[in-house]
């Protein structure tokens, strides 16, 4: 089977899936990831600030989680970081569109469209559009993830709100998901904050709770054709 994961930034898709990708690729599953934005320029006033050397070390970071989760390749575009809503969301879409064309998934899975990040907000649009069902499509499930420091952080207070449905056992590849947030150095944040280690375990150690299990991860589903 194959897989697509769509992130706005590098580090959003261990966060929100991490266990899923491991779990995926021990399955023998064939598990892909698109981050659609450079990760790093909202950091500055003037975007073309940042550094090369910083968006490579990022970049560099988001292929070596990828390649410690199992995942066959992660692409990198470079959409500009919470800006966007600058860029024409036809754009995005078709760069979406042109993963799936590629890679010819059977699902996707992509942030939830309800998050407090506008990036996330708009990816969610976009692989909307570029997933819509037309006849001969090959995506026939699509699930929406959460990002900790931006789902929970809108407080449900944009529409359309988190509402996980299906869970994934993590029980087995929740320290790979650990392992991968830790390759993303420049993005991980100490306790209290959602990023830590001790947060992403409290957080797999709740949904867990709620689907019965040790460790899981939550997805709201938003297409499943049978």
């Amino acid at each position: 089977m194959k897989i697509l994961i769509i992130a706005a930034h590098p580090d959003d898709e261990v966060l929100g899936c991490g266990g899923t990708i491991a779990r995926h690729a021990q399955e023998g599953h064939q598990v892909h990831i698109l981050i659609l934005g450079e990760g790093i320029t909202s950091r500055f006033d003037d975007r073309s600030k940042a550094s090369t050397a910083d968006l490579e070390q990022l970049h560099d970071q988001a292929q070596r989680a990828g390649e410690y989760l199992g995942v066959k390749n992660v692409i990198v575009h470079g959409f500009p970081d919470n800006r966007f809503d600058t860029v024409s969301l036809l754009d995005i879409v078709k760069r979406i569109e042109e993963q799936i064309d590629a890679i010819q998934p059977e699902i996707v899975y992509a942030q939830h469209g309800g998050d407090l990040n506008i990036d996330h907000a708009l990816t969610f649009r976009a692989v909307m559009t570029a997933t819509r069902p037309l006849a001969g499509t090959g995506v026939k499930r699509v699930y929406a993830y959460e990002v900790p420091s931006s789902t929970e952080w809108s407080f449900q207070k944009f529409e359309p709100a988190f509402r996980p449905d299906t869970f994934v056992d993590i029980s087995t590849t929740l320290e790979k998901k650990i392992g991968a947030m830790a390759i993303y150095e420049t993005e991980s944040r100490a306790f209290p904050h959602p990023r830590s280690p001790e947060a992403l375990l409290a957080r797999a150690a709740y949904w867990g709770s709620a689907a019965g299990l040790k460790a899981a991860e939550a997805f709201e589903l938003i297409r499943d054709v049978q």
